[in-house]
């Protein structure tokens, strides 16, 4: 649930019709930031809230750039941006560190496993897989924008295919590691 929640915003920037691109970007700001106070209320460090606070900057310059010219050429595009600014960010987490997928894991992870190699590790991997999976939507968004199709079923199936893959790859290896640690314990 913690992955849904932390791409809420470009779920919902995503249904909004072509046509109505300035309020999706609209709608997606206010729920990134709802998101990021709703969680800070809650506690969660800003370490689980990488994605998010990207979000939320990204929204609030598409919001502006769509409502000052609805026309704009950054609308074909705006699937692949936003796609890569998602590379952006969890490409710069991994380079600082601090993979955007260790805050959501440590959520609901015990604390005392927080700092083990083998936790850090298991998030740079999967953190790797969502970075290559956004930037392979982006280039792919960018050539179907080119090709004069930004808003069709094949980029909406791109799309789609852009947060599945990669989560479906989370839950197995998350999955695949638990059970090789757990055949390491007997």
């Amino acid at each position: 649930m913690s992955y849904l929640r932390t791409f809420l915003p470009w779920i919902v920037f995503a249904v909004f019709p072509s046509g109505s691109w300035q309020w999706g970007a609209l709608a997606a700001l206010l729920v990134a930031v709802a998101i990021i106070a709703q969680q800070r209320r809650t506690g969660t460090g800003f370490d689980a809230l990488i994605i998010e606070c990207g979000s939320a900057v990204f929204f609030a310059a598409l919001t502006v750039i769509a409502f000052a010219d609805p026309h704009s050429g950054v609308h074909d595009y705006s699937a692949a941006l936003s796609s890569g600014v998602l590379a952006v960010i969890a490409g710069v987490s991994l380079a600082i560190g601090k993979p955007f997928t260790l805050g959501i894991a440590k959520r609901t992870t015990p604390r005392e496993v927080w700092g083990l190699k083998p936790f850090i590790r298991t998030n740079v991997v999967i953190t790797a897989v969502w970075t290559l999976a956004f930037a392979v939507t982006a280039v792919v968004l960018a050539l179907v924008a080119h090709a004069g199709h930004p808003h069709s079923s094949t980029a909406t199936i791109v799309q789609i295919a852009g947060f599945v893959v990669p989560m479906v790859f989370t839950v197995r290896y998350i999955a695949y590691v638990q059970a090789k640690a757990g055949q390491v314990a007997r």
